[in-house]
């Protein structure tokens, strides 16, 4: 009895990992999930995808200030203005994780206060 119980249970976990493997070929090769693929894939090419570090939200002059001295602090790294009406927001980098930019956070708090890291895209 013992063994038949255990050829039973055998056979129910091959079938089901079978029907699992074939059921994701199935889905792998649909129109749809292709069409959602290319359609995420021109998305993140518009829009971006990732992290940036903001410095400063608020006035233009203050933004324009921060970014400069952002400039002269950490020479060769990335830094943008962003309106986003009524206030200009200064950030920097593009980081594809959080883990990348909060490295660089730890590096730039000790000029900067207050700066967080913020998704790109919409």
């Amino acid at each position: 009895m013992k063994s038949k119980s255990i050829a039973l249970l055998f056979l129910i976990v091959l079938l089901t990992t079978s029907y699992s493997a074939f059921s994701q070929n199935k889905t792998n090769k649909s129109k749809e999930i292709k069409s959602i693929i290319s359609k995420k894939r021109s998305y993140n090419n518009t829009y971006g995808f990732g992290y940036r570090i903001q410095l400063y939200n608020g006035n233009e002059q203050k933004a324009r200030k921060f970014r400069a001295l952002f400039g002269i602090e950490f020479p060769g790294n990335f830094s943008k203005l962003v309106y986003n009406a009524p206030e200009w927001k200064v950030q920097v980098g593009n980081y594809k994780t959080k883990l990348e930019a909060d490295k660089d956070l730890i590096k730039f708090r000790e000029k900067f206060s207050g700066i967080i890291v913020v998704p790109m895209g919409k």
